[in-house]
């Protein structure tokens, strides 16, 4: 990998999971997580969201299923803001989970319905209106 692969990963994260986010991690950083926050830019977010062949949204929509399927509540929510942000609708996001719960199990989708409404209700009460 690259330093070029790093700040196209760098760019990258910042418009899916939001710049304050991605630089509050990165200045948080100390000598024990700083290579990993860099492994992750670069690798996760350059190396695999910076390919071409799927959308943002497609790879919003895939993470959320991985994500929820996983139990990865943290991770689960930031990357449904993320989707927002890509584009999806809460109709889209709402048959994602429920292909979740399908294939990954009734509570996993239990769980990644309850998160997704904690995420919605915070981007309502945050803009205002409805997400």
């Amino acid at each position: 990998m690259s330093q070029e692969m790093f700040e196209k990963g760098l760019e990258i994260r910042r418009e899916v999971v939001g710049a304050e986010y991605v630089d509050r991690s990165l200045a948080q950083a100390d000598d024990f997580s700083r290579d990993f926050q860099h492994l992750v830019t670069e690798y996760c977010w350059g190396a695999a969201w910076g390919r071409d062949a799927l959308t943002r949204r497609d790879r919003s929509l895939l993470n959320l299923v991985m994500l929820g399927a996983l139990n990865r509540s943290h991770e689960f929510k930031l990357h449904l803001r993320g989707a927002l942000r890509n584009g999806c609708t809460k109709d889209e996001i709402q048959d994602t989970l429920i292909q979740l719960a399908i294939y990954a199990g009734i509570p996993a989708g239990v769980e990644a319905f309850r998160l997704a409404r904690e995420v919605f209700d915070a981007v309502e009460a945050e803009e205002g209106g409805a997400a």
